[in-house]
């Protein structure tokens, strides 16, 4: 599946999901995947960015996954960034770090969680939350603050 289906998939299983911001999840999903490509990320990466929430929003099942035309790594990477109910952040980090490409679609997916604009427009107590959350997460990934 070339990355031009992957995004017409990924786009079509998020339709009318909105983010925080009340904004379509595929501009999400469009900023990591830009943002991926930018951190010099393969199309495997890119095409994992598009997919990276699919199965965690249950747009798509893990079955769709696991039968979809992708290549291993690429099913790898969705598979390392959705995150199981009641798991711990440490637990969801090691596991990034152990699959071979998805740290760096999870910097991009937290480098557009964390834009400026974007936080701009929630809430304070949702934003300072998010904040919180996602330097957590940054700092078990060992990225560098923002």
């Amino acid at each position: 599946m070339g990355l031009g289906e992957v995004e017409a998939l990924a786009r079509a299983a998020h339709e009318g999901q909105t983010d925080k911001s009340g904004r379509p999840y595929a501009e999400h999903l469009r900023a990591v995947a830009e943002g991926v490509r930018a951190r010099g990320g393969t199309d495997e990466q890119i095409a994992a960015a598009w997919l990276h929430d699919a199965v965690e929003d249950a747009a798509l099942s893990e079955e769709w996954l696991r039968a979809a035309e992708l290549t291993p790594r690429t099913r790898a990477i969705v598979l390392a960034l959705t995150k199981r109910p009641g798991e711990p952040p440490e637990a969801y980090a090691r596991r990034i770090l152990d699959t071979p490409g998805a740290r760096l679609v999870k910097e991009a997916d937290l480098a557009h969680n964390t834009a400026p604009e974007r936080l701009a427009v929630l809430d304070g107590a949702t934003r300072r939350r998010l904040i919180r959350k996602y330097a957590t997460m940054r700092a078990l990934l060992g990225l560098p603050d923002d």
